[in-house]
């Protein structure tokens, strides 16, 4: 580029009046003057004048002016003063070539630096320094280690400069050797302890390996400069060890030695990633004790450091106090307000950036992540985004990606990928955000389709790329796929870091394929937090509770886990009932809280775990003594509540709820109605559902249907119920009409259950179950025909029953029993300890319920059947196993049968023990002779007359229901 002959930075000279003829001199000291002033333009410019007087300059003169032009990039400017040299007598001045091989060096011509360093004759250190270092700058840092082996070749000895420039070299390439080589040819030749250059470089070559021989090389130098300390703290700086960046700095400043810009910002940098806001206004006090008062950068510095250190009221006055403030000063501000969520502040700096017509694309990078939420936020966004295209800053690769960003935290499709296509050129970021908020959308199409368009790109696909796409890879179905991503991971040279392996596997996982998985996970050479969450996380999401126990047991051997492995690992201590595992993971999270700090999911996850662990006790204790609550905190109570049956108290847990000034959410109201139909509290159920449309603005989804259904099908109300469903404004899915089935069990309504079942084969035509249900209902009513066709349809379509299965946890050990199960260890005690129960109830009361044996045979098999019953053996084996006086804690993985409930009351009155059994519905906790149900789980008949709520509906109530029908929304 040529450099105009007008600009004039600074003051020049004024220049004498002189004649063509006079000396140059005069010429010499005004340009050695500038140079010392570092003002290149006015070098140039006296040069122009001095060709005006027919003045030429000598070899003192020229290589300034070389060195003005090499750093103005005037290249055509340097090229006539090289052919002005061809044609005079100093073609042969050393000084001149020199400065000619500078200048093209610092232009980029390096093959033309090259070649006029190949046309000197006589070269000394000096040439060949300006030819070396001119490679580094080139970034041709090969080329520069052979020209120093060949200077060496021809008998010259480097110096400092070359050992500066061959340090640098060596460390760009990573050779560690060389670089050692070179630190033993400056001990032996005295070069490190005469100049702290060379010291610095050094210093600088070790930070790439290891700060610690760093930090070595940086004590024993004799002679330090600012530059030097600057390095030592940039190194610990960017390996993150801030504390000793900043013990350095104080150092520093104790030995004497000047802080510059550099040193000031690099503590300031320090200081907020340290996070010590007292230690950084200590240091803004230095800054301007140091004369940085003025100094932009240093003012940016730190109001993104009082940002970070949670003092935004820091940031801002001193932004206010700022008189004269550039565009990345107002950015710095609007990001501090952004980071701290003061979303209004944030949105009336840009405004009043946009009224002085200062703003820039950063600026619009720095907005859009307020608009990535809520719907105010999406409207703000598009105006931003309407403002970018009229600014004409739509294909700004720079603003496209946050744009892009924002639509797809949106799940703004369409929007997004508009924005996708606008871009100009679309960075790798660009496609990686776009095929991420496809696959997350679950347009897995969509996504493979654009990933193949980026395959086609210039763009290459990187391993979050693979991140990505892998997100469209879930289930059986996608495990080819699946395989053919990891085989194209493995043929292109796609680095697999720790992230990618931990998204293949966990694709392995949620494809099925376990070996595969695990193989993954145990040959990566490193693994971290995030790495064995994950595969816990995937063993949770696959039910494989066992396998996430096992797994946790050898994690913390070999890690400490967070708050999030223990949320993880709860859930499998939820899924076991294992109780023991739950309370020393409680005991381990309190122990470590001071490391965790306060989590309020962690605390939520406990409440969640002792409630379906039969624990309600310790989830109030809990809860109670929260030091702060959210939805899900009160949720999770009134879920609990609703488990165990106890209706009421879920219903004063929702009303203290209101009091506290929380709004309920959709699965608040889930777990209220849920709670309303396991107590009968059928009018509260139909209030709350009325409360939850017309006072709460919430439109009910399929599951809160669902749990309508359930509280008027268990309440006897199933005309109400079919009436519902009837009604809905959304077409009702198969746990909605098999909610009503289970309803017809109970009331033996077999015409109806026969109509409903057809719906159920549509909907599911390969769930078994909903042929179990139905065969159930018909052998209850002794349909034994009926049933038999079904079985046979069952065996036809390739159906399999879900198998019952009760288990329980004793001494870390889970226990599982299926009906007539003979395989455990303990069998033959199991069924003498059986035997003896039942013996000893029958004198006391209890009558075998025949009923519940589904199928046609004489009432000794029977009998049989229903002694052999997978909960029974539960029972029995924990009588035998668990220490006397703890409750026994039983699961069943299907609804408890009605025979076994009332085992289960005639042996907790007889052997004077709490037994705790969680069905697939809720829990039964029997003691002496009575259950938590009060039996309206299994028989409306039992309840009339004893709640007001269980007697059949009037006109007026069905008026009510119709009422409430009317009120909710339709699509």
């Amino acid at each position: 580029m040529e450099v105009p002959l007008s600009m004039n930075l600074q003051k020049i000279p004024i220049l004498p009046q002189q004649s063509p003829a006079q000396d140059s001199k005069h010429w010499n000291s005004i340009i050695k003057q500038q140079c010392k002033q570092k003002n290149d333009h006015a070098i140039l410019t006296t040069y122009t004048q001095m060709e005006s007087l027919g003045i030429s300059p000598d070899n003192t003169t020229l290589p300034l002016i070389l060195k003005a032009c090499g750093r103005l990039q005037a290249i055509e400017r340097g090229k006539k003063l090289h052919n002005y040299i061809l044609n005079t007598n100093l073609i042969n001045d050393v000084r001149v070539w020199t400065g000619l091989i500078d200048f093209y060096c610092k232009c980029g011509c390096i093959e033309d630096g090259h070649r006029v360093f190949d046309e000197m004759g006589d070269r000394d250190v000096v040439a060949w320094n300006a030819m070396i270092s001119g490679c580094v700058g080139c970034l041709k840092y090969e080329k520069a280690i052979l020209l120093v082996r060949e200077m060496i070749r021809e008998n010259l000895k480097p110096n400092s400069v070359t050992i500066v420039a061959l340090l640098v070299a060596s460390g760009e390439l990573l050779e560690w050797r060389l670089g050692k080589e070179i630190h033993g040819y400056c001990l032996r030749n005295g070069i490190l302890h005469l100049n702290a250059h060379v010291g610095t470089s050094l210093i600088g070559f070790y930070l790439r390996f290891d700060v610690s021989i760093a930090c070595l090389v940086f004590q024993l130098m004799v002679l330090k400069n600012t530059v030097s300390w600057n390095a030592m703290i940039t190194g610990y700086f960017n390996v993150g060890d801030n504390l000793k960046a900043l013990e350095l700095f104080v150092c520093m400043l104790m030995d004497g030695v000047k802080c510059d810009s550099v040193s000031m910002l690099v503590a300031i940098q320090a200081c907020a990633e340290f996070g010590s806001h007292q230690l950084g206004m200590q240091i803004h006090q230095l800054s301007i004790k140091c004369g940085f008062k003025k100094d932009l950068y240093i003012a940016n510095a730190l109001i993104n450091m009082y940002s970070e250190t949670g003092s935004l009221k820091s940031s801002r006055d001193l932004f206010r106090s700022i008189p004269i403030r550039d565009v990345a000063l107002w950015n710095s501000m609007i990001s501090a307000y952004v980071e701290s969520s003061s979303n209004e502040e944030a949105t009336s700096m840009f405004i009043k950036m946009r009224l002085k017509g200062i703003e820039n694309e950063r600026t619009i990078a720095i907005m859009l992540p307020l608009c990535e939420e809520l719907v105010i936020g999406l409207r703000n966004g598009k105006s931003l985004h309407a403002h970018v295209i009229k600014s004409g800053m739509g294909r700004n690769i720079h603003i496209g990606t946050p744009l892009l960003s924002m639509y797809a935290e949106q799940n703004r499709i369409e929007d997004a990928l508009k924005v996708f296509e606008e871009i100009g050129n679309a960075d790798v970021i660009s496609w990686n955000t776009s095929i991420l908020a496809l696959a997350r959308n679950k347009l897995r199409c969509q996504a493979w389709e654009l990933f193949g368009h980026m395959q086609k790109s210039e763009v290459e696909p990187n391993s979050h790329t693979i991140v990505s796409i892998l997100t469209a890879c879930a289930g059986e179905d996608f495990l080819n796929i699946g395989r053919s991503i990891h085989g194209y991971v493995i043929k292109y040279p796609i680095e697999i870091d720790l992230a990618l392996n931990t998204a293949l596997m966990e694709m392995f996982m949620n494809c099925g394929d376990e070996p595969t998985a695990r193989k993954l996970f145990e040959g990566f050479h490193e693994r971290d937090l995030i790495s064995w969450n994950s595969l816990i996380s995937s063993y949770v999401s696959n039910n494989r509770a066992d396998k996430v126990l096992l797994l946790f047991r050898r994690m913390i051997s070999e890690m400490e886990p967070n708050s999030v492995t223990i949320v993880n690992v709860l859930s499998s201590c939820t899924h076991l009932a294992y109780l023991p595992q739950g309370k020393c993971l409680h005991a381990y999270a309190t122990q470590r809280e001071s490391l965790f700090g306060f989590d309020l999911s962690l605390a939520n996850a406990f409440i969640t775990m002792y409630a379906r662990c039969g624990h309600m006790r310790n989830a109030e204790t809990i809860f109670k003594t929260l030091p702060k609550r959210n939805i899900v905190s009160w949720n999770a109570m009134i879920a609990g509540y609703g488990m165990h049956g106890r209706g009421c108290d879920a219903m004063l847990t929702f009303s203290q709820m209101l009091e506290a000034g929380f709004t309920p959410n959709g699965i608040t109201f889930v777990s209220a109605l849920s709670a309303c139909s396991h107590s009968g509290l059928i009018e509260k159920g139909l209030q709350l559902f009325h409360s939850m449309v017309q006072d709460f603005y919430i439109n009910p989804e399929l599951v809160h249907y669902g749990c309508m259904v359930d509280l008027l099908g268990r309440g006897g109300r199933l005309d109400e119920a079919r009436q519902l469903i009837n009604s809905m404004p959304i077409a009702p899915d198969a746990s909605i009409w098999r909610a009503l089935l289970s309803a017809c069990r109970v009331y033996s309504e077999t015409k109806v259950a026969k109509i409903i079942f057809a719906k159920l084969v549509e909907l599911e035509p390969t769930n078994a179950g909903n042929y179990v249900l139905l065969s159930n209902i018909y052998a209850a009513k002794g349909l034994w025909s009926e049933v038999r066709k079904l079985r046979t349809l069952l065996a036809e379509k390739g159906l399999r029953k879900p198998p019952g299965k009760s288990w329980i946890v004793v001494r870390s050990e889970v226990h599982s029993f299926t009906a007539g199960d003979r395989l455990h260890p303990q069998c033959d005690k199991i069924y003498a300890k059986l035997s003896y129960l039942l013996s000893l109830i029958k004198e006391r009361g209890y009558v075998p319920d025949l009923r519940w044996v589904l199928h046609d045979e004489e009432d000794e098999e029977k009998l049989k059947r229903l002694f052999s019953h997978s909960e029974k053996l539960a029972v029995a084996f924990g009588l035998i196993n668990v220490a006397g006086g703890s409750p026994i804690l039983i699961t069943k993985n299907l609804r408890v049968c009605g025979d076994c409930h009332e085992f289960g009351k005639h042996v907790s009155k007889l052997v004077r023990r709490e037994i705790v059994l969680r069905d697939g519905s809720r829990f039964h906790h029997f003691f002496n002779g009575l259950c938590s149900c009060k039996d309206y789980w299994q028989d409306f008949e039992l309840w009339k007359g004893k709640e007001d709520q269980g007697q059949p509906p009037d006109d007026k109530g069905r008026k009510r229901l119709t009422k409430i029908l009317e009120g909710c929304p339709r699509l």
